[in-house]
């Protein structure tokens, strides 16, 4: 028997994609509202109005759950910020960073909790992150274009660590009240930084 969720040789949008919208979106609101410890896949195919049998045909288990919500967040059609500056590229994505890190609740902080649990949940969220870091490196070749970056060969994706880590420092580790300040903070550290060459690569070294 075919499984009805199996989206491979079926035209987009359809039942399938309802169902996995209705059930991703169960697993956010029991996410936000259990956290991972009260996560399970009864409580999201009751949420979700799906059948429970359809629910572990399709993910199997709540690793599975979690690995499709993140892979979720991988398709959206989200775009770098382009404001014409590295600093202002480096603040607006610090900006949103910090954003998703404070809303109550935060799925972000959610998912970070709960890929801890999850060998599955962790694979995926090392993918979203690596595929993240990659698509905001264009800030930093945009930087070298306009001359804003003296060496030629910065590596972009120590650049991108250094600017954005400072975030989930202060939000994640030390559960610090959110300021303001921080995006651009950081990101004039990680641009001083640089543009004093603490980023370039060494001979032989690639991005």
């Amino acid at each position: 028997m075919t499984d009805p969720l199996d989206t491979r040789d079926r035209r987009p949008g359809g039942r399938t994609a309802r169902v996995r919208a209705q059930v991703l979106d169960a697993v956010r609101a029991e996410l936000a509202e259990r956290g991972h410890e009260g996560l399970t896949m009864e409580g999201v195919a009751t949420r979700a109005g799906v059948h429970r049998a359809t629910v572990y045909r399709r993910w199997h288990d709540v690793g599975g759950l979690l690995a499709d919500v993140i892979d979720a967040a991988g398709e959206i059609d989200w775009q770098p910020p382009d404001t014409g500056s590295l600093l202002g590229d480096l603040t607006a994505l610090n900006q949103e960073i910090q954003e998703s890190l404070v809303v109550r609740p935060s799925l972000a902080v959610a998912l970070m909790a709960a890929s801890f649990h999850s060998a599955q949940a962790a694979r995926a969220q090392t993918q979203l992150w690596t595929d993240r870091y990659a698509q905001c490196e264009v800030l930093v070749e945009r930087a070298v274009e306009r001359g804003e970056l003296a060496a030629p060969h910065t590596d972009p994706r120590g650049l991108l660590i250094a600017a954005t880590a400072p975030l989930y420092h202060q939000l994640v580790l030390l559960r610090a009240d959110p300021d303001p300040r921080l995006p651009q903070r950081a990101a004039e550290a990680a641009v001083l930084a640089a543009g004093a060459g603490a980023f370039r690569l060494r001979r032989g070294e690639s991005a």
